[in-house]
């Protein structure tokens, strides 16, 4: 159900704010009249419950983003299955209990699209949750997932507190991932891409069958909806969020070969897993809610490669470590449906460590 909760004038902790989307959460917070509460990993491991608690309570946040999470692509996941279950787990049940004893008014945890099961009916409504087998290439992230969404709900039903969950889809943009070994398709292909045309190459390889269909939305369009999801919903049930509109991975290699200006083959390489079949959100829920997506595909991936040129490979190429800032500029949305220009993000106000 939709109830305002204006954000001016509030304290807002968003947990993961060095990570692709809490910094994008960031950007987007400076445009509401709120203080930005962020804390540094050296600072406090958020696998600590005790220092969790103190934190906490110290600070005292009116509301908090859960952004923080271990993420990483197929490989990642079937690598370190332990890991992903564990430290996402732990952050979230961490932060979630903090909150509660620290009386934070509003808290928004952020799952993923890899909660559904993997045969789900397409597009996937927020229904689809628990109704079949997971994908198992990532399920121990899905797990850990479901887990903190649940108890989010656990924690409304038994207290009464306005904790609520947006589940986004697959995500891309300005603080990504580039190490080859843990980013996601998205940075994964931009990446080859790019080394391919400046090595000269004649083609590029893709994972498996490339018929796979993926949803995708830009990390600043996610943060808008997050916010906005922050603001105006209170409801038991988590939310999708999501562009509403998929590509099939060979067309996505087609269209960032474009981008980059790689002009080889694409090539498949059938030995290589293909995941789920498709993966669309139902996104029907968020629209009705007043929101939608304003960064079209083409735009939002010349974005990504700008910052990957500027931020990536200026540093000898070598890959985004997994808590990098962002920095640089975003997408001006006055002027992104003219598909033109950036701007530069305006300064953050903030209490705590960057």
């Amino acid at each position: 159900m939709e109830s305002a909760y204006p954000l001016q004038n509030k304290r807002v902790f968003v947990a993961g704010h060095r990570g692709m989307v809490g910094s994008a959460v960031v950007r987007r917070l400076e445009t509401e009249n709120c203080e930005i509460l962020v804390v540094s990993r050296d600072e406090l491991d958020l696998r600590d419950q005790a220092g969790v608690r103190r934190w906490l309570a110290d600070r005292r946040p009116d509301a908090v983003v859960l952004a923080a999470a271990k993420v990483g692509g197929i490989l990642a996941n079937d690598t370190y299955p332990a890991n992903f279950l564990y430290d996402n787990l732990v952050i979230e049940t961490n932060v979630i209990e903090g909150a509660f004893r620290s009386e934070v008014e509003k808290l928004i945890f952020l799952g993923s699209s890899c909660i559904y099961p993997k045969l789900a009916p397409q597009p996937i409504p927020e229904e689809a949750l628990l109704t079949g087998e997971l994908e198992p290439t990532n399920e121990w992230y899905a797990i850990a997932k479901i887990a903190g969404l649940k108890l989010c709900q656990a924690y409304r039903r038994q207290h009464g507190v306005d904790y609520i969950s947006a589940m986004p889809t697959n995500l891309y943009g300005p603080g990504d991932n580039y190490d080859l070994q843990k980013s996601h398709v998205v940075p994964a292909l931009l990446r080859k891409a790019h080394e391919a045309k400046n090595a000269g190459e004649k083609h590029l390889t893709i994972w498996g069958s490339g018929k796979p269909r993926r949803e995708f939305l830009h990390v600043d369009d996610a943060a808008d909806a997050i916010v906005h999801l922050l603001k105006s919903y209170s409801g038991d049930g988590h939310v999708n969020v999501g562009s509403g509109e998929d590509i099939s991975i060979l067309e996505l290699a087609t269209l960032v070969a474009s981008v980059v200006g790689f002009e080889g083959e694409i090539r498949n390489d059938p030995s290589k897993p293909d995941g789920t079949p498709r993966k669309l959100m139902d996104v029907s829920r968020l629209f009705k809610m007043g929101w939608h997506p304003k960064i079209a595909l083409p735009t939002g991936l010349k974005d990504a490669y700008r910052w990957f040129c500027e931020n990536v490979e200026s540093t000898a190429g070598g890959p985004t470590p997994v808590d990098a800032t962002p920095g640089g500029r975003r997408i001006d949305r006055a002027e992104e449906r003219a598909n033109a220009g950036v701007s530069p993000v305006r300064s953050m106000r903030r209490q705590g460590w960057t």
